[in-house]
């Protein structure tokens, strides 16, 4: 009897510790959910390549994970692959079916919050110009340049693309950013929306985060780096003198100034 009344007892606790694992599994995956939320919306987010426009720096059905911190450390570069939102302006570059019911909703939000679907208007570009950059197509040999500096591309963009097919000019305007895709040929990239407000740039503020390393597959798990060409010297000093030209016209407009109040007080003495 003694034996009997310890397996009754041995079951029911087993029964007990059964019951309290499906009362706690809802709660543990709301849990996990609500953390993956934080981290997507403040921190890191995983995103899934649906397009060939970036081949082959990034594959379709590759993931990255994108730094959405970055940018509130430093200016957006050029060369940075960045994530950004095309809601209300760009037309998705891949048709995606609209959930039927509210399950595949739910799924499909998860899906993008574990980067294993692609998001509905989210994109992914390289930066080519940043504000105040005046970047053209093609100098004499079919180079694009930037302020006036061209650009070597063979390492990134898609083996026997060309760097445009088509020929362009524009100032990038404050607060937006002229981007390319990698695969020049196939790419509905800024140079696709030349009609639009903006003259194809898109929105800095719509920029997500910059993708920084590729985690899916692991075979091709690596770091996506800012390519040599946009570190050429020259590049670097075009820059600094548009950024700093409103700084140098500030000092321009206050030596008379001082000059004019350092006069005034001579005549005073």
């Amino acid at each position: 009897m003694h034996v009997v009344a310890e397996d009754i007892e041995q079951s029911a606790k087993s029964g007990k510790k059964k019951r309290s694992f499906w009362l706690e599994f809802p709660l543990l995956v709301a849990v996990s959910l609500l953390l993956a939320l934080l981290i997507k919306s403040f921190v890191i987010q995983a995103f899934y390549i649906p397009s060939e426009s970036m081949e082959n720096t990034l594959l379709v059905n590759d993931r990255v994970l994108v730094n959405k911190l970055v940018y509130h450390t430093r200016d957006i570069e050029r060369g940075d692959v960045v994530v950004f939102s095309g809601v209300d302006s760009w037309k998705g570059e891949v048709d995606l079916p609209e959930p039927s019911n509210p399950v595949s909703a739910f799924l499909n939000w998860a899906g993008t919050v574990f980067g294993v679907v692609p998001g509905e208007k989210d994109y992914i570009k390289r930066v080519i110009g940043v504000p105040g950059d005046v970047v053209k197509c093609c100098d004499a040999k079919d180079r694009i340049t930037v302020n006036g500096v061209p650009l070597e591309e063979e390492s990134y963009i898609y083996p026997d693309d060309k760097p445009s097919g088509r020929h362009f000019e524009i100032k990038v305007p404050e607060g937006r950013l002229w981007v390319m895709g990698d695969h020049r040929s196939v790419s509905y990239d800024s140079r696709s929306h030349q009609g639009d407000p903006g003259g194809g740039t898109i929105p800095v503020d719509q920029v997500i985060g910059r993708a920084f390393v590729i985690v899916w597959p692991f075979s091709r798990a690596t770091t996506i780096p800012i390519p040599d060409t946009f570190s050429q010297p020259a590049l670097q000093a075009a820059g600094a003198v548009g950024a700093g030209a409103p700084f140098l016209l500030g000092v321009a407009g206050a030596v008379p100034l001082v000059f004019w109040r350092r006069r005034r007080l001579l005549k005073r003495l």
